[in-house]
């Protein structure tokens, strides 16, 4: 998927229903663990009839608090990278593999805006991590344009898009 995509819901859908045929094929079921998407993600999927089939369960954990308390991210990993780093997209996804029943999960942390941005963390950079149970994480930034929404949309995309990817491979 490229930034310049348009992502509309149902193409959202689409994607979801792709992903949890895939999921159900293989005896699978997803978890997410979400901060700047705030559980779209997981409407996005539990939308589709039939997904408790494959999802066990999404993580909104917006606040740093949350995401120490729900999915044991390392306090000292927040305070030396920030909320919106790989390191802690990659613990995030960690963290939701410990606490659920998934074997396959992905987190997404990011700067929505329109405010909270910086130089080294502009609105629009978002980290992604996707993870199978015993396999390697695969890490990303992406950097998209547009609103709050448009970059929420954009990010909920490329997360399922990589989930394609994880769960193919």
């Amino acid at each position: 998927m490229h930034a310049t995509t348009t992502w509309d819901d149902q193409a959202l859908a689409a994607a979801a229903r792709a992903l949890g045929e895939r999921l159900q094929a293989r005896g699978w079921r997803l978890a997410t663990a979400e901060s700047c998407t705030g559980g779209w993600l997981a409407k996005v999927v539990t939308d589709i009839a039939g997904s408790s089939a494959w999802f066990d369960r999404g993580f909104v954990t917006y606040a740093n608090a949350a995401k120490v308390a729900m999915l044991a991210v390392p306090s000292a990993l927040l305070e030396r990278h920030g909320a919106v780093s790989e390191p802690v997209a990659e613990a995030m996804v960690r963290g939701a593999l410990a606490h659920s029943d998934a074997r396959v999960a992905v987190a997404i942390t990011g700067v929505a805006g329109p405010g909270g941005g910086t130089p080294d963390k502009p609105v629009g950079m978002v980290c992604f991590a996707w993870l199978v149970g015993g396999g390697a994480c695969h890490l990303r930034t992406e950097y998209f344009s547009g609103d709050r929404e448009a970059i929420r949309r954009q990010a909920v995309a490329r997360a399922l898009e990589g989930l394609r990817h994880v769960v193919t491979d």
